[in-house]
Formats: C-alpha cells, sequence, structure tokens
C-alpha cells in the first residue's frame, strides 16, 4: 500500500486506505450473506426499522428514520413489496398516504438475516484476536463521530 505522498512531504493515508478498504470488504461479505435470504444492506436496513417500529409507518416516516429520500424509500419499499417482506397498507389517518407493514415473510427474513450477520460478527471476533470487541466498536464509532 502506497504511503499516499509522503515523500513530497504529505501526511501518510496509510492507515485510511486500509480502513476503507476493511470496511468495503466486510460490507462485501455481509451482501453476500444477506443475499441468501434475498436482501441487501439497504433492504435490510428498510425492514430493521419496520420491524422496530411493530406498526406500519408512512414513507415519509420510513425514509425519515432510514436517512435518505422518500423517491429511495419508495423503491426499496416497491422491491421489498415484490420479494413478499412488505406490504402496503392503507393510512386509517388519511386515504390517500399509503404505509409500508413487514408481512410475517419479512419478519422471518429479517429474523434470518440477523442470524447471518451475527455468524458474520463471530468470524470478525475471531479475525481480530485479542482486540476486546467493546473496545474496537468504541474506538471505531469514535473514529464516525470524529
Amino acid at each position: 500500500m502506497s504511503d499516499c505522498g509522503g515523500s513530497q512531504g504529505k501526511p501518510g493515508c496509510a492507515l485510511t486506505l486500509l480502513l476503507l478498504d476493511a470496511a468495503r470488504a466486510v460490507e462485501a461479505r455481509a451482501e453476500i450473506a444477506l443475499s441468501e435470504v434475498g436482501l441487501s444492506l439497504a433492504k435490510l436496513g428498510a425492514l430493521r426499522h419496520l420491524v422496530i417500529a411493530a406498526k406500519p409507518l408512512s414513507l415519509s416516516h420510513l425514509a425519515e428514520r432510514h436517512c435518505c429520500g422518500k423517491s429511495n424509500v419508495t423503491q426499496l419499499v416497491d422491491r421489498l413489496a415484490a420479494d413478499g417482506f412488505v406490504a402496503r397498507v392503507a393510512d386509517p389517518e388519511d386515504r390517500r398516504s399509503i404505509r409500508a407493514e413487514v408481512t410475517p415473510d419479512g419478519r422471518a427474513a429479517y429474523d434470518r438475516a440477523s442470524m447471518l450477520l451475527a455468524d458474520l460478527e463471530r468470524d470478525l471476533d475471531s479475525r481480530l484476536g485479542a482486540v476486546p470487541r467493546a473496545e474496537f466498536a468504541r474506538q471505531l464509532a469514535a473514529l464516525r463521530e470524529g
């Protein structure tokens, strides 16, 4: 891995590139694991919000919770509905609005995806070795927030 111009008086960036490469590798492994149940990280994120809410959410609320635009959530809900994981239901407070509701198949897929990601985390734990998990998570959170 290069030093990103260390010989030209610029600070090195080997650690930055290593972190980015590691994140991409973990993301790719997660996507492969999730594909076993017909999910992607994006679909899982939207499904997670619906499972946690335990009630149908308007697409606007889902977009807000998922931190993305309403058009992105609409597309995600379209794909999740086509997979049978989400159903569109009428909003009881406004007949013009639609809410998204997790289906029994969606809940089962979410539960299976959670188990697959737990397996992935156990594998990551074994690769990290002696690094305490809580400390590593704290350090990553500090990097994200800093």
